[in-house]
């Protein structure tokens, strides 16, 4: 602890499963419940290697390393973001399970062969940019806003990266579902299971969990709604998936 520097506005949090702690900042980025219902929703592979694309400050590949012992890739293009990352890694003790890669998604898919990694994880930019108003923090703003990678741009990286018969697993907008999962056909990913995230019973769902299989036929599952809160306060299944005594969300 004590060779692990933070800046102003930066923070240590529990990541309140396996006692994971996570450095975070609200003038830059923090972590919010999608990144945590991706992590626990992905197949995870018994062998192979695992990819998290847009990876923000770590949380993902901090929180898949809780269920695999397999080596884990974190690709981040934002230097602030990426250097948390890998300050988080280090504060957990696991420089040898995880590489935080400060690169371009769209650069990075061509620097390692296609097809090397098993499992791909993406928490992207959900919003056009031509959507709404940008936020005037660039980290924010580059987390919310399709502003320096597209959603075709993420999922076609994704594609290329993740070897036939691998998985690639995404959380986005339910409003999106029909672009996203048109997109993933597009690049050979065949859609597979699909969940979607409801804040309340009775509500329309906000959030959507997908994950595909590159190059398999056709066949979707679609689980049982996710429901967020009961009442005021988060529904049993959410408080099993966010404090780690589920290790997946349930089929």
């Amino acid at each position: 602890m004590k060779d692990i520097v933070l800046y102003p506005s930066e923070r240590i949090d529990d990541l309140l499963t396996h006692d994971l702690r996570i450095i975070q900042s609200d003038e830059v980025f923090s972590f919010s419940l999608d990144a945590v219902l991706l992590a626990r929703f992905c197949s995870i592979p018994a062998r192979g290697r695992l990819l998290d694309l847009c990876s923000g400050n770590g949380v993902i590949p901090l929180l898949l390393s809780t269920r695999s012992k397999l080596p884990i890739t974190g690709v981040e293009i934002q230097p602030r973001l990426a250097d948390m990352a890998r300050r988080s890694v280090k504060l957990n003790h696991l420089e040898g399970r995880i590489t935080i890669v400060e690169q371009d998604l769209r650069t990075y898919q061509y620097e390692v062969p296609p097809g090397s990694y098993d499992l791909v994880t993406v928490n992207p930019p959900y919003l056009p940019k031509k959507i709404g108003m940008v936020n005037q923090n660039e980290y924010i703003a580059a987390a919310r806003f399709e502003i320096l990678c597209t959603m075709e741009e993420v999922i076609a990286a994704a594609a290329r990266l993740v070897k036939s018969g691998g998985k690639v697993a995404v959380v986005h907008r339910a409003s999106r579902l029909g672009e996203l999962l048109s997109v993933m056909r597009e690049y050979r990913l065949e859609p597979k299971r699909l969940r979607m995230v409801h804040p309340r019973a009775g509500t329309e769902a906000n959030m959507v969990l997908v994950e595909a299989i590159r190059d398999a036929a056709p066949e979707l599952r679609v689980l049982p709604p996710l429901i967020v809160y009961e009442g005021d306060r988060y529904g049993q299944e959410l408080l099993d998936v966010y404090y780690g005594k589920r290790s997946q969300l349930q089929d």
